[in-house]
């Protein structure tokens, strides 16, 4: 019995050795598997970057079906977040649509025409009448078509003649006092341009992102012959000259209850090879869209940018921003979209989960559209009662999907970045004022990137700058809807001798209301050089 117990006893020792070598064997083999996984997914990603690299970007949204399917598995998702505890609101009802009996036909036809375009009449009769006269037949009736044509743009020499005068019957003297106007004003003194011309070297440059090699060939094709050098220093010139308006709507734009705030690199131009700087957005919603340029993106080109500005800010979470958050005097908003972003770059190596967070995040912006056009009292209950259940869901899921997913993964990163972000996601909520996503600022950034495309790069900081002063006030006309050429030419005519301290009042948040009051008519229809855009002086010289 003893011989058999103990062959017993160190059969059951050699079977628990045996399988606690299978134990460290299978989690060694499990964490094999987790990193080639890892590994796996890790390539994955790297495969989507180089496939957005040489193919391009793509637009974040989803197929109809899939979207469909996201959407119905939001309902569900709600109460599984939570572990079936407490059941939680539906997702908000898609409003109601009237379906029509059969498929309706989608209207054809030309677009009328614009009404601000001019109009000119002519009359086409047929040879009979042409013949025997109008005076033979009855005129029953027409038809009238439209045209568009267009009239090519032309260069006008302004020659301003300045008479000297004396008086009658004197006889001339040193002392003899000669009459002379003074010369017109011009936006840069003694220049070759006027103001329309050098609006239209801004709005061509900045507006419709031309080079300066190319401007000079359009130049040079309407008869100008004009060296990029030229335009260059028309431009700073212009650019010192507009630079206490854009300081003013930098000042006004701090007074906003909240900001929205992006940023894009630049190439700059050096002697050995091109060095990076910025160029930064800040948008006060319904006042102005602002930009600026810093050399580097740190710490302090976000306290130059934003300045004495105190209240919510709307941005991605960059750690350029954490010491004002740190120090109190900002608020930080996060931004939905990016962090939907997060999920849609997870969607090719871990769609379920994906799915599901889109879904979440879907359901907040389709929210958002029922209530876009409300007022801020309505839009925050709204939120309150229908956003938050599908915000708590949501963060409660990632809690639920934090310890499962692989590290270094973009759901990890997702996942990491949603957790982060939780109590700046979340403000959106409680004040109907803010938006939940930075768009805005993403879409205002790509004016230079679409600059950036065609210039390649600023030849200096200084040149960054003068960017930054010009391509704020055509976003900013942007924004209040109105025509860029018209807009800076006036600018230029007025601001010459506009007093300083009504100098916001030439912005384009107040623009409208400006060129309606009977002060600046008067002094726009003074101006000889913007007579002379409107076609209102002769094209001959004077009588003596």
């Amino acid at each position: 019995m003893d011989g058999a117990a103990a062959s017993i006893e160190a059969k059951l020792a050699e079977l628990s050795a045996r399988l606690d070598a299978l134990a460290t064997e299978h989690e060694a083999v499990a964490a094999e598997r987790d990193e080639y996984r890892k590994l796996y997914l890790q390539a994955m990603e790297l495969c989507r970057k180089l496939e957005l690299g040489i193919i391009g970007a793509k637009r974040e949204r989803l197929s109809p079906g899939d979207a469909q399917l996201t959407m119905s598995l939001l309902g569900t998702l709600l109460g599984d977040a939570g572990g079936g505890t407490a059941a939680s609101p539906e997702p908000p009802p898609a409003p109601p649509t009237d379906v029509a009996a059969h498929r309706r036909a989608k209207p054809t036809g030309r677009k009328p025409l614009p009404d601000k375009l001019p109009r000119v009449d002519v009359e086409v009769l047929p040879p009979e009448v042409q013949q025997k006269g109008t005076d033979a037949f009855v005129r029953i009736g027409e038809d009238v078509t439209e045209t568009v044509e267009r009239r090519p743009a032309s260069l006008v020499v302004v020659r301003t003649h300045k008479p000297k005068f004396v008086p009658k019957g004197r006889t001339r003297t040193a002392e003899t006092v000669v009459l002379q106007a003074a010369p017109p004003e011009l936006p840069i003194d003694r220049a070759l341009a006027g103001p329309g011309l050098l609006a239209d070297t801004i709005v061509r440059r900045w507006q419709d992102h031309l080079p300066l090699h190319r401007l000079e060939r359009i130049y040079g094709r309407e008869g100008l012959d004009l060296a990029r050098s030229t335009i260059c220093g028309w431009h700073e010139a212009l650019a010192d000259l507009v630079k206490p308006l854009v300081e003013a709507m930098w000042v006004d734009a701090r007074g906003a209850p909240y900001l929205c705030t992006d940023a894009t690199g630049v190439l700059v131009q050096a002697r050995q090879r091109c060095r990076r700087g910025h160029f930064w957005v800040v948008i006060a919603p319904e006042r102005h869209v602002l930009f600026a340029y810093t050399a580097r993106h740190d710490a302090a080109a976000v306290d130059g940018v934003l300045g004495d500005y105190q209240g919510y800010l709307v941005a991605d979470a960059h750690a350029v921003f954490d010491h004002l958050y740190k120090r109190g005097t900002l608020i930080e908003v996060a931004c939905w979209a990016h962090a939907r972003r997060y999920w849609w770059k997870a969607l090719d190596t871990d769609p379920e989960r994906a799915r599901k967070a889109l879904a979440f995040i879907g359901g907040l912006f389709r929210v958002e559209r029922t209530c876009a056009a409300a007022p801020p009292e309505d839009r925050v209950r709204a939120r309150r009662a229908e956003s938050k259940p599908i915000v708590d869901g949501f963060f409660a899921w990632c809690e639920q999907e934090a310890g499962r997913a692989l590290d270094e993964t973009p759901t990890a990163k997702a996942i990491g970045y949603a957790l982060n972000q939780r109590v700046a996601l979340q403000r959106f909520l409680d004040d109907g004022r803010l938006p939940m996503h930075n768009n805005g600022s993403e879409r205002a950034l790509r004016r230079e990137a679409i600059g950036r495309k065609n210039w390649l790069f600023v030849g200096s900081d200084d040149a960054g700058e003068v960017n930054a002063a010009f391509v704020s006030l055509l976003a900013s006309c942007q924004l209040h809807e109105i025509e860029p050429w018209a807009y800076l030419r006036d600018l230029f005519c007025l601001l010459p001798s506009w007093p300083h301290r009504r100098v916001l009042e030439l912005a384009p948040s107040q623009w409208k209301k400006t060129i309606e009051d009977q002060d600046t008519q008067q002094r726009l229809d003074a101006n000889i050089f913007r007579r002379a855009t409107l076609g209102l002086l002769d094209d001959h010289r004077p009588n003596r």
